[in-house]
């Protein structure tokens, strides 16, 4: 199968797994989040596949969540800055995640960044997610998310192996 259809087959397969899984008790009344899981899931391939893309996924969007989740508390307490305490407080977040890319595990600095917004979105939705409260729910949305986009990857790989070709035999003489 050509490798374009194996994808599509393994994802969209896939895709409709981690919707469900997402939406059923403990996970969805723990505040996890498909749409954080489908963040981390497209990370993985931009960040380059395999266990590499994975694990870069995890590690940066989870440092990116845990800055996202300071900035927001730093914007709490820089009311004396009135509107531009949020600003502040993201423009300072931001500084952290590019100065900390320094580092080889946090150098995926797009996923670093999604982690932020993620944490971000989950706790300006309204839901009465606190940005402490949001942290680990955000966090395991990436682990599983990272998850499926590693094993998207490893059933497309198997779905796009050409049939073996059978061995040659002598010809009788």
């Amino acid at each position: 199968m050509p490798m374009l259809f194996a994808l599509a087959t393994s994802v969209g397969v896939l895709a409709v797994a981690a919707t469900w899984l997402f939406s059923i008790d403990p996970l969805a009344v723990n505040h996890l989040q498909v749409w954080q899981g489908f963040i981390a899931w497209g990370c993985h391939f931009q960040s380059g596949g395999k266990f590499t893309g994975t694990r870069n996924t995890v590690a940066c969007m989870s440092f990116g969540a845990l800055i996202g989740m300071a900035a927001i508390l730093l914007a709490g307490q820089l009311g004396a800055l009135g509107q531009l305490a949020a600003p502040v407080a993201v423009g300072l977040g931001a500084t952290a995640i590019v100065l900390a890319s320094s580092l080889p595990l946090l150098a995926t600095i797009p996923a670093s960044v999604y982690g932020f917004a993620s944490i971000a979105g989950l706790v300006l939705l309204g839901t009465g997610v606190t940005p402490g409260s949001a942290l680990v729910p955000t966090i395991l949305s990436v682990v599983i998310g990272a998850a499926f986009g590693y094993v998207s990857e490893v059933v497309a790989n198997a779905l796009a192996k050409p049939a073996p070709v059978p061995s040659r035999q002598k010809a009788a003489v």
